[in-house]
């Protein structure tokens, strides 16, 4: 491998002094029009690049934003990712996308590297319960907003939906088309996201006069389609089947519904499903999905904007931290529209 080209190289090549290379790189209008020539002829014929990891060091941080999400194979977490890389380029800044797959040990490897990297700030949204990740983060003294997590303290900002009503929305739903006996096919059990559309769920067959056994909860490690064909294959084989599925993704219920459709079982005319997200391929499913819709792409940007916010207040203290909530939308489509 040749080795790189530095500028001293640069300032040999062209006859000038160092500080007369950096000045053309930097502040070209105060080189006289003949010498900027020189030099840039001679970074041209020798290759030289800057050193942008150089620059970090000298100025302290770098333009780059880090986003890190439970799963970059979610679409929901790609649409999150389209708002917060809009919001981050109009004020000039890149974002380092990372996925921490639902792993406490990868997230704090990824927040070590946003640390390392000196970026901006940090979108996050948690897969560690315990709080530890967030608190040794902490200690750089990067700015960093939760993202589809409501924060619990008071030292940073928050974009998140309010999944109880999501969950809600979903079982009264299914409660108003007749059902009595409704499946929970959750996700990891530290997700706080998973857990408050269960309390939704709950909350939507109190107001019913049903009891909480109405709901069974089938537990699923991950939050994709194959942990919704084993969920959908579980589900297939209880001695007394409940008549609709609520799913705690979109990802989970296209899971499930591949394995009632493998089964030869009809949705929605033997069971009805109602995932969460709606994601793009909710509507484009063989049967199209019913889904709590979150707004995505505007979580995204919110996140952006507040933590833009803060870094350019950060030596000011004039930054407010916020909590912003924002309400989900309940999509129906054929896959929970037969009468029971």
């Amino acid at each position: 491998m040749a080795p790189s080209v530095g500028i001293k190289d640069v300032a040999r090549a062209a006859g000038v002094s160092v500080g007369t290379v950096s000045n053309v790189i930097n502040r070209p209008e105060a080189v006289a029009s003949g010498t900027r020539e020189r030099v840039l002829s001679a970074i041209d014929r020798l290759g030289y690049v800057r050193s942008e990891s150089a620059r970090q060091l000298r100025a302290g941080h770098s333009r780059i934003m880090g986003l890190l999400v439970l799963d970059m194979g979610n679409p929901f977490f790609v649409d999150v990712a389209r708002g917060a890389e809009r919001a981050a380029r109009a004020a000039g800044l890149g974002v380092m996308v990372c996925t921490s797959a639902q792993s406490p040990t990868e997230e704090a490897e990824y927040l070590s590297l946003f640390a390392e990297q000196r970026v901006r700030g940090v979108l996050l949204t948690p897969a560690d319960a315990t709080g530890r990740n967030i608190a040794a983060f902490r200690r750089h003294d990067i700015p960093f907003v939760l993202l589809d997590r409501v924060a619990e303290g008071t030292s940073e900002c928050s974009v998140s939906v309010d999944d109880v009503t999501g969950g809600a929305l979903a079982v009264r739903h299914l409660v108003t088309a007749g059902h009595r006996s409704i499946a929970y096919v959750s996700g990891p059990s530290t997700l706080q996201q998973v857990k408050d559309r269960r309390t939704g769920a709950l909350q939507a067959l109190a107001e019913a006069g049903l009891p909480a056994e109405s709901l069974r909860e089938l537990p699923s490690k991950r939050l994709d389609v194959a942990a919704g064909r084993d969920a959908g294959a579980r589900l297939l084989g209880l001695t007394e089947r409940p008549t609709a599925v609520f799913c705690a993704n979109d990802l989970l219920a296209l899971g499930v519904l591949q394995e009632m459709y493998a089964a030869g079982v009809r949705v929605p005319e033997d069971i009805a499903i109602v995932g969460y997200d709606d994601i793009e391929f909710a509507a484009a499913a063989a049967v199209p999905l019913t889904s709590v819709r979150q707004p995505a792409v505007t979580m995204g940007a919110m996140a952006a904007e507040l933590l833009l916010e803060e870094i350019e207040t950060a030596d000011e203290g004039g930054h407010a931290h916020r909590r912003e909530v924002l309400q989900p939308e309940l999509v129906v489509r054929r896959s929970s529209l037969a009468p029971h």
